[in-house]
């Protein structure tokens, strides 16, 4: 199967760009750009105006981060995010400024080349709804558009800092467990934690004078003592 729509990818190493190249072509891509830079890329963009492009975070002349603020400034078109960077909030973040994917290094030429096509699929043979549940995350009275990070509690918009919203996106996954400090930090800040600091609870106790009816005694987002915090919601 062909497909006669056009992929821009935006990495500065060579090879990357040349293996994507190769293997998106072989999987019936025909239209496949490249650029190294932060400016070639916004260049190849306007006059390649492609249906999806792949962008590196760490380009040369700059982040792919304010490359993809360009784009959506005049157009919709996926954005699949590429970083060597793996952890929660740096995916937070991707998707804030308006990515549509996150794939982290190494990966699978193959694989991208299939997240390709099925969204060439979906964007061929739209189903209503389909779209808008692939980022949703619900637990009790919240609901999170990942893709848009939004956060809303029963129907009402709530505002949240990148790390509050890391916080919140794990323990979402993770609704009625135990999660102790270490894996959260871990997991939203990307470093070792060294038991010395109260960076986890200080971001915990923001976190619920927003989320929270009565912080100093909260009801969802509930300490165990000695153990770490839990996302306490009904099971659907």
């Amino acid at each position: 199967m062909s497909f006669n729509q056009k992929v821009l990818i935006v990495d500065d190493e060579a090879d990357i760009v040349r293996l994507l190249q190769t293997v998106l072509i072989k999987e019936g891509i025909e239209g496949v750009y490249t650029a190294g830079t932060a400016e070639q890329a916004w260049t190849e963009f306007q006059q390649r105006q492609p249906d999806i492009v792949i962008l590196d975070i760490m380009l040369p002349d700059g982040e792919g981060y304010d490359v993809c603020k360009k784009i959506r400034s005049v157009s919709n078109v996926p954005i699949f995010f590429l970083s060597a960077k793996a952890e929660e909030i740096d995916k937070i973040l991707g998707f804030a400024i308006g990515g549509d994917d996150y794939i982290t290094k190494p990966f699978s030429p193959k694989e991208v080349a299939y997240r390709i096509k099925a969204r060439f699929r979906r964007a061929d043979n739209p189903r209503e709804g389909e779209k808008q549940e692939l980022h949703i995350l619900r637990a009790g009275p919240f609901e999170l558009d990942e893709q848009k990070v939004e956060l809303k509690k029963n129907g009402s918009s709530i505002e949240l800092k990148p790390k509050e919203l890391g916080l919140l996106t794990h323990f979402m996954r993770h609704p009625n467990q135990i999660i102790s400090k270490e894996s959260l930090y871990d997991h939203v800040w990307g470093e070792e934690f060294f038991g010395f600091d109260n960076t986890v609870m200080v971001h915990i106790r923001r976190l619920r004078e927003k989320i929270e009816a009565d912080p100093s005694s909260p009801r969802y987002l509930v300490t165990v003592k000695g153990l770490g915090y839990k996302l306490v919601v009904e099971d659907d």
